[in-house]
């Protein structure tokens, strides 16, 4: 099954777009905790669903179980947690939220993670990815967009 990935920030909206329409993404899954911040311009969850469906013919889904707490995200954003703590710390989130059988596989078909980060190394949409092909049995082939 092949799923993307991608981030918002350092993209034009017709960067942005444009990656989505390219890569026949069907489903935009909104892997962000906050969906409406000002920060976010053209992704901000309402303007996202109208350009999503316009633009490209996909739909939009916000899945915030697929997101850090507040509390792990804040502490990695602050500097007061390296990667490798953030990572363990996410990682055995998706563990107790047992995300390989609450969430929806089928959206994951050419489904697209969105996230803010602009490069996946060092964010947590790849660790969903990551996550979700060690715990299921989706076999998921995963391009991220940037």
């Amino acid at each position: 099954m092949e799923v993307f990935t991608i981030g918002f920030t350092k993209k034009n909206a017709e960067v942005f777009f444009n990656f989505l329409k390219t890569s026949n993404v069907k489903t935009l899954i909104d892997v962000r905790l906050n969906n409406v911040s000002q920060l976010a311009g053209y992704a901000k969850r309402d303007d996202l669903r109208f350009f999503l469906r316009e633009l490209c013919g996909a739909e939009y889904v916000h899945s915030p179980e697929l997101a850090p707490t507040k509390d792990i995200l804040n502490a990695y954003k602050k500097g007061e947690m390296p990667w490798q703590e953030y990572e363990d710390k996410f990682l055995n989130l998706m563990g107790q939220r047992n995300i390989e059988k609450i969430f929806n596989p089928t959206l994951l078909d050419h489904g697209c993670l969105l996230c803010s980060e602009h490069e996946p190394h060092l964010c947590h949409r790849r660790l969903v990815v990551d996550y979700l092909n060690e715990h299921s049995n989706l076999n998921l082939i995963v391009k991220h967009l940037y």
